[in-house]
């Protein structure tokens, strides 16, 4: 991904790279910006999974003198996550500031939650700095019109997730109601509620589809919402 990334940065530095004739100078350090998970392994970008592919991605970007000519690829770190171990939308953009006005940073890589990726993301874009994440999945961070233009998702978007709802509603040709059934505690992530937005979002671009929506909680009405299903769901997704 940091090789990807230096391919990308490097037409941006192309103007600084060019050093005065007969200058001798040393490789300049270019930052990147690391905002993740510093200890909660629930995450699958938290610092302890991919802080070696970093040192790794790292060292392969600086072994090779032609990807960034007269700079050498570095990081810093910064904790996303709250006092309770969990990703925190506060935490991550003050840690980003902090980042960004101590060291100046070329790019950053994550946060990868959705309530930490944003306000991040909305900083970087404000700074005119690129943002690679693996996660920030929410079909939100599709728009590239305005505050997410710069950021880029590794991984996969629940928007794909909406696309092949689509696509298999009309290869069974499922062309009169949609429910979707999810569980949503609104803590943390909300993992669940933003996977179901990506139907949601996308399944009504099917012409006279109707989606609805049921939530069910701990300690919840399962009766409630197995009659819910009876009445409303002619096909459940």
């Amino acid at each position: 991904m940091l090789a990807a990334l230096a391919a990308l940065l490097a037409p941006l530095l192309a103007p600084l790279l060019a050093p005065l004739p007969g200058a001798v100078t040393a490789p300049a350090p270019l930052t990147l910006a690391v905002v993740l998970p510093q200890h909660n392994l629930t995450y699958p970008w938290a610092w302890p999974r991919v802080g070696p592919a970093v040192r790794l991605a790292a060292a392969a970007v600086n072994s090779r003198r032609d990807l960034l000519p007269g700079f050498t690829l570095g990081w810093v770190f910064g904790n996303s996550e709250d006092r309770h171990g969990v990703c925190s939308e506060m935490a991550a953009p003050l840690v980003a500031v902090d980042l960004w006005l101590a060291h100046h940073p070329a790019a950053f890589l994550g946060p990868g939650c959705v309530y930490s990726a944003a306000p991040v993301a909305r900083f970087a874009s404000h700074w005119q700095l690129p943002l690679v994440t693996a996660g920030a999945e929410a079909h939100g961070f599709d728009d590239k019109s305005e505050e997410f233009g710069l950021t880029t998702r590794a991984g996969p978007s629940h928007r794909k997730l909406g696309e092949l709802g689509v696509q298999l509603h009309r290869r069974f040709n499922w062309t009169r109601r949609a429910l979707l059934v999810y569980w949503d505690e609104r803590v943390d992530d909300r993992p669940y509620y933003f996977t179901a937005e990506g139907l949601y979002v996308q399944l009504p671009t099917l012409r006279n589809l109707t989606v609805m929506d049921v939530v069910f909680r701990h300690g919840g009405n399962f009766s409630f919402i197995i009659q819910e299903i009876k009445a409303k769901g002619r096909r459940l997704a």
